[in-house]
């Protein structure tokens, strides 16, 4: 028998993330542990009109891909890639983890080559299909969530189901003030970091694009940024996780870099130009996510956090600034985390985690829930 919760998720994600209409096209990608989800959803698409299509997902196979690519090995397909996006209106990405460091042993090099190649595919991917990527409960996310299976299962499916609707009209003062910004300055232990908004779009996210969700996100223009941040949670990214990352800019570039694993993180800023310059900055607020757990999906949602990312600016929000690297790192402001404080136009927006602005007081935890 089915658990009610994924019939549920899997009408969130066909009626409020990709909205789905009749006779569209929906690739669904996910790996096999996801099968329930994945059935479900092909039968619910069937059910509004539309028609699903599939696509099975395996790290270990792509481990041993990754070891020996190409250029022009990738570039046929980069090709495949962009020929299925192209052939369908929306992507449901459901990710089941096995082991987040299946990828570690791959040379930079490697990582590096793909992202050049696949890049244009991303683009495209991202700025003109709809989309949604979630995770489905693995005893491998567990572990990392520090939770049994069975308690995590019941998180995430209760974390997924929110009411995304609520949260949606929430974020509506939240992005009129963000859009009259022009200076932001954030303050935290370790952290006093500047940096201009003026005329970057700003996108609330509320179960869209990701699941779960809970995150507004704009960028910095690009030469704006100066002062230095330290992030309080673990920064994974391509299987391995730094801890104690601290960043100092001067206009807008990465100067100093400083973490537990220092070589390789400047070796990821070193991926090209772009890695220096932030792509994003980002405010969580989901009420049910509250600690680290080291997946950004999650992470970077975390109620009264942050997060803000070297690399990549979506197009939706750009600042401009282009690269092989997208990396969210994640602050949280919570008094057990340390506090902080976020101010724009140097009138106080956030102080440890809670939005003070009557306007923005459906935002807090006590409201949102």
């Amino acid at each position: 028998m089915t658990d009610r919760r994924i019939e549920k998720l899997a009408g969130v994600l066909l009626d409020h993330s990709i909205k789905i209409k009749k006779g569209e096209r929906v690739l669904i990608r996910g790996h096999y542990a996801t099968k329930p989800l994945m059935t479900e959803l092909i039968d619910q698409v069937y059910a509004r009109g539309a028609y699903p299509y599939t696509e099975l997902l395996d790290d270990e196979i792509g481990r041993h891909l990754s070891m020996g690519y190409e250029k022009e090995q990738l570039e046929t397909q980069a090709a495949w890639a962009m020929k299925r996006y192209e052939d369908v209106d929306a992507v449901i990405a459901i990710i089941a983890e096995e082991n987040d460091a299946e990828m570690a042993e791959v040379p930079s090099e490697k990582f590096k080559l793909r992202g050049e190649v696949f890049k244009p595919v991303q683009e495209f991917y991202i700025n003109n299909r709809r989309w949604v990527l979630l995770n489905y409960p693995t005893p491998a996310l567990a572990q990392k969530a520090g939770m049994s299976t069975k308690a995590f299962t019941d998180f995430l499916l209760d974390v997924c189901t929110a009411d995304y609707k609520k949260m949606e009209k929430a974020f509506e003062p939240l992005k009129q003030l963000m859009e009259k910004t022009e200076q932001v300055r954030i303050t935290a232990p370790g952290t006093d970091l500047q940096f201009s908004i003026k005329d970057i779009p700003v996108v609330p996210c509320a179960g869209e694009a990701n699941i779960p969700d809970g995150e507004i996100y704009t960028s910095p223009v690009k030469d704006s940024v100066n002062g230095t941040i330290a992030f309080n949670t673990p920064c994974p990214y391509r299987g391995v996780t730094y801890n104690n990352v601290k960043l100092t800019f001067k206009d807008g570039r990465i100067t100093e870099a400083d973490a537990d694993q220092k070589d390789k993180l400047e070796a990821i800023l070193d991926t090209d130009e772009g890695a220096r310059f932030a792509g994003e900055f980002a405010i969580g607020v989901n009420p049910y996510i509250l600690k680290p757990m080291g997946d950004i999906l999650f992470d970077e949602k975390i109620g009264g956090s942050l997060h803000f990312t070297p690399g990549e600016a979506y197009e939706d929000a750009d600042n401009g600034n282009r690269s092989a690297v997208h990396w969210d790192m994640v602050l949280i402001q919570r008094p057990e985390y340390g506090g902080g404080e976020i101010y724009f136009d140097d009138m106080l927006v956030r102080k440890d985690g809670e939005f003070v602005l009557d306007e923005l007081a459906g935002l807090n935890p006590e409201k949102l829930k």
